[in-house]
């Protein structure tokens, strides 16, 4: 993927605090896509788990997120910010698709009903 010891030449002579972030994923070609949901829902009770996006482009590929390690709290009318990562990036997105687990193998399963939500590319803001 990326080669740290030749950003370690470059940030730290810069007299400012620099801080450098890097997103790999364990397939090749090592990069992955970020993207920041931002959800409001608006179920009368509390609800709190996971939520998986799946983009669909206009020729039909399609490319699921990976899982957050931490779950979300969901409270009507409250807004919830997600950053959620993708192995590829998709230019024109016809079609998205959220699932939302609980990751409970035994116990009700539960709606999350959405008010609003959008999707942004943090790697492409124009978008």
């Amino acid at each position: 993927g990326f080669y740290a010891d030749r950003w370690k030449k470059l940030l730290i002579p810069m007299s400012s605090p620099t801080k450098a972030y890097f997103d790999t994923s364990d397939q090749d070609p090592f990069c992955m896509y970020n993207y920041l949901l931002d959800i409001t829902t608006w179920n009368k009770s509390i609800r709190r788990g996971f939520i998986k996006v799946k983009i669909t482009d206009y020729a039909g590929n399609t490319v699921e997120s990976e899982v957050n390690s931490e779950a979300s709290t969901f409270q009507q009318y409250k807004r919830v910010k997600i950053l959620t990562g993708f192995y590829q990036d998709l230019d024109k997105i016809s079609k998205i698709s959220l699932t939302f687990s609980t990751k409970t193998l035994i116990g009700p399963k539960y709606k999350l009903r959405i008010l609003q939500m959008r999707l942004k590319s943090l790697n492409n803001p124009e978008r």
